[in-house]
């Protein structure tokens, strides 16, 4: 099939639209920096036990952990605060 040359301009001009778009994203920051023994671990879990049981014990542990912590006073951005502040230490 041969298309015309509005078809190419046309083709031409949603291709260079993707590749913008494309380029434009935003990184994938994960939430999590876990270090690589951890994702090797967490990989090897996934192919004993599968992903979504993995997934569900992990959420479970950090959902128990993150209830030890007052975040009563914190909003995140979704909930429509705007500024926090990171704590950029490492332990």
């Amino acid at each position: 099939m041969k298309a015309t040359d509005l078809e190419t301009k046309r083709f031409d001009k949603a291709l260079d639209e993707i590749l913008d778009l494309f380029n434009n994203l935003e990184a994938d920051e994960p939430i999590i920096h876990f270090k690589e023994e951890v994702l090797v671990n967490i990989e090897r879990a996934k192919i004993k036990y599968g992903s979504d049981m993995v997934d569900e014990k992990i959420n479970t542990v950090v959902h128990e952990m993150l209830s030890w912590l007052d975040l009563d006073d914190v909003q995140t951005d979704e909930e429509g605060t705007g500024e926090q502040e990171e704590d950029t230490s490492e332990e």
